[in-house]
């Protein structure tokens, strides 16, 4: 994924601003299949280990600190009003994705190489 083009506040604002990038790509990637006809009435599930950037994108209330990201809390609203996402809480420890993005001790990265399915061909059996 490409780097943000705007500079945040906030690590929630942050978390929200990636979820609404990653909401368009799911939209556009619905639309994609839908014209291979593929169809699905299912929800897709968006992971998010920010409890405030959830609270956010399922509380209407617009409060003064989320203004300025007023654009994007109704691009993800909307998409999950009409049923094409779903959030849920991720821990932090459970994020898949971190496995590609942070630095992790060993233990947490042979942890999410399981999840991931990811074996050691060169492990001993």
């Amino acid at each position: 994924m490409k780097k943000q083009q705007t500079v945040s506040r906030s690590s929630a604002e942050a978390e929200y601003r990636s979820m609404a990038a990653v909401t368009c790509v799911l939209k556009w990637l619905k639309a994609l299949l839908l014209n291979f006809g593929i169809t699905s009435s299912r929800s897709i599930e968006l992971f998010c280990n920010s409890q405030y950037a959830l609270y956010i994108a399922q509380n209407p209330v617009f409060h003064e600190r989320t203004k300025h990201i007023e654009i994007d809390c109704h691009f993800v609203r909307d998409a999950i009003m009409s049923g094409i996402i779903q959030t849920s809480h991720v821990s932090t420890q459970e994020q898949l994705t971190y496995i590609f993005t942070k630095v992790l001790g060993k233990q947490q990265f042979e942890y999410l190489l399981r999840k991931l399915g990811i074996l050691d061909l060169h492990a001993p059996t």
